[in-house]
């Protein structure tokens, strides 16, 4: 048999291949739930019951989980100001104790806080600002800092969490107040004597990520914090959208920290026990493939404390286990269990995320430049989450790239529905497509209503055409856009029609008109109309494309979009015309298909299936000398894979 390592990669020109993060703890992965035992929950450091607490970790220890998150209520360790109650932490140590004889380490957290929708302050607090106010801040460290000197050293100890989702409990701030805030708590972690990884527990929940601005920034975290912990509860109205929402947080996670999925789960008040263990499945392998190195569940037990606050007002809290109250797992945790036999048969803490030659340009726009809407800004997040979504469904496995840290080049680059980018970022477009890319723009006139149209330099360098927009006004479009190809791409010919279905507020239902009279571009289709949809024009080795429809924002809010949509099929046929060569496609866009290299070089891939449907289905590897087996039996997948509703398979890619 063939070495695993000599396998193809897919791609023709490996020196533009993008390396997509995944960095790992030094602990190796995590695997777990928060936890509050179901005798007490927030309250149970007040009553203790160590023959409950040892049953619950003893549960989550037979179906996989290797580590808790475990939260100090803050009102009860720190009564008064400059004294910790030893009480309190005796009776953790004793939990401590527990876990370790159980084999369960945990993740302590400090600032609690915020805790199930109701904020539990310290009672002598008395309104004082918990990121400037010089008597909290110091009040905050030393509580920190004493926890840790006496605990510290436990060796059921994993990491340590300065906060639940800080930015709820005490608000927004400025960058700089939060950063001052951040520094000195987990200096006040190292100060106690601890070297162990540390975070702040804010969910991630930054203006890098969402395009919302609390004062948090990612990138003013990595020199305080040893990993990044997203927290995700997605609405929405699109089951692949809220089914990869976790997956789409760590992705925008990536700053060079190894990123955790901290927080993720969901309310039997809100959710059926089966659909939860879709849920659960979906989250874990679409996040493993966006990188993600930890998992914790929210949360490990469901509570019978109906008269209890918050439960008492908020009885939707009560139900978000992954065990039941009186301690039987639901299916949610069964699926954990089937994802620890995953990690374990690929020896996961040994595997990187394979390459990409499909990249997605962030735009800098998202968290950066003054006077920005903040609609645009979080339309820059939906529209790439889109675009990640579509190129996904055409098993392209795409990486992020931002505008602002100095982006790589790959032989297909995408910029989605796009209004903002910087001028200098057209030139370095221009500069890719003559170096052999395929880049691909859609304009976009943006979400606000703000200077309507794209904030572009003129577009005849890129594209050989001017428009011709009225200002002030748009350019009217159809309920549904049809594009008809006049010319072949990829694998659409002439003749073949895409249709888009157009969606959002009236400002961002436009198109972009171009005259054509001395026009030196090629068109590929056009609308309903007449009008050009979509042109390329070559540019050196590579060439650059034009859509004159935002129709990845188009995508991005119309409900259920993903049962139809047909941003896939423009993707895919732009791939096949960069020359981008996936290891394994599969001809139907409902299995998504993304994979991992074991430092052997034994290459797997994942195909997910991100519908309801049992989906019968053929996976084309990318070379005739390769085909694919099942990770854990061994089943030959080759001709046919069955994928069960929202099912994931893992298979090995070995040589025939």
């Amino acid at each position: 048999m063939t070495d695993p390592s000599s396998l193809p990669t897919s791609g023709a020109d490996r020196s533009t291949a993008l390396s997509r993060p995944a960095p790992q703890l030094d602990s190796g992965p995590w695997l777990g739930a928060n936890y509050w035992s179901r005798h007490g929950s927030l309250f149970m450091w007040r009553d203790y019951d160590d023959e409950v607490v040892r049953e619950e970790l003893q549960t989550l220890r037979e179906h996989g989980a290797n580590v808790t998150r475990s939260f100090l209520f803050w009102p009860d360790f720190h009564p008064e100001p400059d004294r910790i109650d030893e009480g309190f932490v005796e009776r953790y140590r004793r939990f401590l104790r527990t876990s370790a004889e159980v084999g369960l380490p945990t993740i302590p957290t400090f600032l609690v806080g915020h805790m199930s929708g109701e904020d539990w302050d310290v009672p002598w607090r008395e309104g004082r600002n918990l990121y400037t106010d010089g008597f909290m801040l110091g009040q905050q460290a030393f509580f920190i800092r004493e926890i840790v000197h006496r605990i510290g050293a436990e060796p059921a100890v994993a990491g340590w969490l300065i906060s639940n989702e800080f930015p709820i409990f005490a608000g927004p701030a400025t960058p700089d107040e939060v950063r001052a805030w951040g520094l000195i708590c987990t200096h006040a972690v190292r100060a106690g004597g601890s070297r162990l990884p540390v975070s702040l527990g804010d969910g991630a929940w930054t203006k890098e990520t969402t395009g919302k601005d609390n004062g948090f920034r990612l990138r003013r975290q990595q020199d305080l914090v040893d990993f990044v912990g997203p927290h995700a509860y997605p609405m929405g109205d699109d089951q692949v959208r809220v089914h990869t929402a976790a997956a789409w947080a760590c992705e925008m996670s990536h700053f060079g920290k190894p990123v955790v999925m901290e927080e993720f789960g969901v309310s039997a008040a809100l959710c059926s026990e089966r659909n939860a263990a879709h849920f659960y499945r979906q989250v874990l392998h679409h996040t493993l493939l966006a990188g993600a190195t930890g998992w914790l569940a929210w949360n490990n037990t469901d509570f019978a404390l109906e008269s209890v606050d918050p439960y008492r007002h908020r009885p939707f809290e009560l139900g978000f286990g992954i065990t039941r109250s009186d301690g039987t797992p639901k299916p949610a945790l069964t699926e954990i269990g089937a994802f620890r036999r995953i990690l374990d048969e690929i020896d996961f803490e040994n595997c990187t995320r394979a390459d990409t030659d499909t990249s997605i340009l962030i735009p800098s726009h998202l968290e950066e430049h003054p006077r920005v809407a903040v609609a645009e800004r979080t339309a820059i997040a939906a529209v790439s989450h889109h675009a990640y979504l579509a190129a996904k469904a055409a098993d392209l496995a795409p990486g992020l790239t931002r505008e602002l840290d100095a982006p790589h080049r790959t032989a297909l680059v995408l910029v989605p529905s796009n209004k903002l980018l910087t001028a200098p970022t057209f030139d370095l477009l221009l500069d890719w497509a003559r170096e052999g890319s395929h880049v691909y723009l859609s304009w976009f006139a943006g979400a606000s209503g703000s200077h309507r149209g794209a904030w572009w330099p003129p577009i005849e360098q890129l594209i050989g055409a001017s428009h011709t927009l009225r200002y002030g006004l748009n350019e009217p479009v159809d309920p549904v856009v049809t594009w008809e190809f006049t010319e072949p791409l990829g694998d659409l010919k002439a003749g073949d029609e895409l249709r888009f279905p157009v969606s959002g507020p009236p400002d961002a239902r436009a198109m972009l008109p171009l005259d054509e009279a001395a026009a030196d571009c090629v068109v590929l289709a056009r609308d309903g109309r007449g009008r050009p949809a979509l042109v390329r024009r070559d540019h050196g080795k590579g060439a650059v494309y034009l859509a004159t429809y935002p129709v990845e924002f188009f995508g991005s809010v119309t409900p259920d979009a993903h049962r139809d949509d047909q941003v896939h099929r423009l993707y895919r046929a732009l791939a096949l015309r960069a020359g981008v060569r996936p290891l394994v496609t599969v001809d139907d866009p409902r299995v998504h298909v993304d994979g991992l290299v074991h430092a052997s070089g034994q290459r797997y891939v994942w195909l997910v299936n991100v519908s309801g449907d049992t989906v019968t289905t053929h996976a084309e590897p990318g070379d005739a000398a390769v085909r694919l087996t099942d990770a854990l039996d061994g089943r030959d997948l080759t001709e046919q894979i069955r994928l069960e509703p929202f099912g994931a398979v893992v298979a090995r890619a070995v040589a025939r």
